[in-house]
């Protein structure tokens, strides 16, 4: 009788190689981007027209209000973002250096140095702010928790204003992603809306972060 390869192998005191089977097939590595969480965060925030700007201005969201230790949240985020500042007693920033993210300019004077929020007012009102408490209001007009308040080029930020992504993307492309992933968590933490060209803006620009 004619001896199967694996008996003969079982017979010689060997171990046959295992046979691998179709129902347990290889299974692609999961991509990071779209399994990221701030992907999960995008699909979550809900799609809705971007609002009226009927009855916005910048003092529904009281800003710069005071932190502590006489410093404002201007000051503050000056202070955090620059290097070698230096500040007067009132805790005016005097002198240092800061780099935007959004363009890659350095500049030593804090009157070229504009604190931006990543989310404009503007754009909070036309997403779901303009239904807010005065106090939420100011809480998002002052949060130094989430990634809301950068030290930017002043002109750039005029350039932005309220525009959302889009409409405006920083001229530094390499921070595209990080622009993008720190958009959507501040909307998804407040709750905001994105319209659907907004969304498919975020979506391209996550696809830069590898």
């Amino acid at each position: 009788m004619a001896v199967s390869g694996c008996a003969a192998a079982a017979d010689a005191g060997m171990t046959a190689p295992p046979v691998p089977t179709p129902s347990n097939p290889a299974k692609p590595p999961a991509s990071p981007t779209s399994q990221s969480p701030v992907r999960q965060q995008l699909a979550e925030l809900a799609v809705a027209p971007r609002g009226s700007m009927q009855g916005y201005s910048r003092e529904r969201f009281p800003h710069w209000t005071q932190q502590g230790g006489h410093c404002d949240t201007r000051e503050t985020v000056l202070k955090r973002a620059g290097q070698g500042v230096t500040t007067e007693k009132n805790c005016k920033v005097r002198t240092g250096t800061w780099t935007s993210p959004y363009d890659g300019g350095t500049w030593t004077a804090p009157s070229d140095v504009d604190v931006d929020h990543m989310v404009p007012l503007g754009q909070a009102w036309v997403s779901g702010a303009r239904s807010w408490t005065t106090e939420r209001r100011r809480e998002f007009a002052n949060d130094l928790v989430r990634p809301q308040l950068f030290a930017v080029t002043d002109n750039v930020n005029q350039e932005k204003s309220d525009k959302a992504p889009d409409q405006w993307k920083p001229p530094s492309v390499a921070f595209w992603c990080t622009y993008a992933t720190d958009w959507v968590t501040v909307k998804h933490y407040y709750g905001l809306t994105v319209t659907d060209a907004e969304k498919a803006a975020l979506a391209s620009m996550l696809d830069r972060c590898g």
